[in-house]
């Protein structure tokens, strides 16, 4: 919008931006292909963010998302930009953009788990894996670099007569319909530059103010692995772990109380210097809850017993209570599963272990994980989990042309 000669207001017209709107796991979001971003945002700042909040249709007070791309849920306000990678055998590479419902926020601290399960297909779909490298039939392997967190993540993408095969009978707890099962391994998956235990160890005594919990502190364990996590048991904190999504989200304080958490466990973990700076980086760290295992009733209405399960886990993301899991977390729950000690561990029963089975609020999922101890420190040299993907969408997104001035 802007006023001409006359002082007459003159609109400017949508431009068209070529997008692909795709289900990755429990999630999905809005896929670019860098290239065909409009030059100002083919680099980081504020034009490409003002482009994706357009895109999504945040910030929206009314926490809908109705003039957007975004369904109103941290599952749902996301958006991914794919290119030719810069690294060294990789093949392309992926940048994640959480975006804020209520506020003009893209949060790029971190990776999104589920809809790493959709980048292999949708670069294979672009042209932006060399074709040598995909068979007409088989599996494609695609090596990605998650340009966000700097690490790799393998895909195993199944191809039918020279082309991404989506549909299949692989069942996704938190996904209606089944799908073609995608394999997806994280490799390395804790931070690179810092320990695994940020504090040292694997649990914690976090202090926490009184009207949080009377007793001043709980125990935590706290781990950088897939993405930043803070797991504290459901028992300290009043719960089961076998909560669904409005034992939690319905209650405004009790949502207050878990932010609170997360932002004394960044500061502990070293993410931020104070806690005022959390409300800045909303996506990271995480906090979960984790229980025993027992029997409950999943949001789909699905009996889930304790005997065909590990344990129970809860996690919040951007402020709420998920309806299933995000992949990134649980990544963090199968890395902190095998390794003996953790709140986690623990929980699942103890003991060494490769994968676990947990429950979480719309069913159960096994993330496998494989975790050494070398010199006192404890290592992951990958986790891995099976996801489906689903292109829902492809053509154009449109935003007013004035979105970039």
């Amino acid at each position: 919008m802007f006023h001409d000669e006359k002082g007459k207001t003159v609109f400017s017209p949508q431009i068209k931006v070529p997008a692909t709107y795709i289900r990755g796991g429990t999630s999905k979001g809005v896929f670019f292909n860098l290239e065909d971003l409009p030059v100002q945002a083919q680099v980081a700042g504020k034009a490409r963010d003002a482009l994706l909040l357009r895109v999504i249709g945040s910030p929206d007070p009314y926490g809908k998302q109705t003039d957007g791309m975004g369904g109103a849920t941290s599952s749902t306000s996301k958006t991914v930009i794919i290119s030719k990678s810069s690294q060294q055998d990789h093949d392309v590479d992926y940048l994640f953009g959480q975006v804020a419902i209520d506020k003009p926020f893209v949060d790029w601290s971190g990776n999104c788990g589920n809809l790493s399960a959709a980048v292999g297909s949708f670069a294979i779909s672009s042209g932006l894996v060399d074709a040598s490298r995909v068979p007409d039939n088989g599996i494609a392997v695609v090596r990605i670099w998650q340009a966000n967190i700097s690490k790799t993540i393998i895909a195993h993408v199944p191809m039918t007569d020279g082309e991404v095969q989506e549909t299949g009978d692989f069942e996704l707890d938190g996904v209606t319909f089944p799908a073609a099962e995608v394999q997806v391994e994280f490799m390395d998956p804790a931070d690179g530059d810092s320990s695994m235990f940020p504090t040292g160890n694997l649990v914690d005594e976090l202090a926490l103010p009184i009207d949080v919990i009377a007793a001043g502190s709980v125990n935590a364990t706290m781990i950088n692995a897939g993405i930043p996590t803070i797991f504290i048991n459901a028992s300290d904190l009043g719960y089961t772990g076998a909560e669904l999504q409005d034992d939690i989200n319905s209650d405004a304080e009790v949502l207050k109380r878990f932010e609170t958490i997360r932002a004394h466990g960044a500061v502990k973990m070293g993410l931020i210097s104070h806690i005022d700076e959390a409300a800045g980086r909303q996506h990271t760290p995480k906090v979960a809850i984790v229980g025993k295992a027992c029997d409950y009733i999943s949001s789909s209405g699905k009996r889930v017993l304790a005997t065909e399960i590990d344990l129970n886990v809860r996690a919040l993301s951007m402020g709420k209570l998920h309806h299933a899991m995000m992949g990134t977390a649980a990544v963090a729950i199968g890395t902190a599963a095998a390794i003996p000690g953790t709140l986690v561990n623990t929980a699942a029963g103890g003991g060494e272990r490769e994968s676990v089975h947990f429950g979480h609020p719309s069913g159960t999922l096994t993330v496998g994980a494989e975790a050494k101890c070398i010199d006192n420190e404890w290592r992951v040299t990958k986790a891995v989990m099976s996801r489906s993907a689903r292109v829902l969408m492809e053509g154009w997104v449109r935003v007013p042309g004035d979105t970039l001035i």
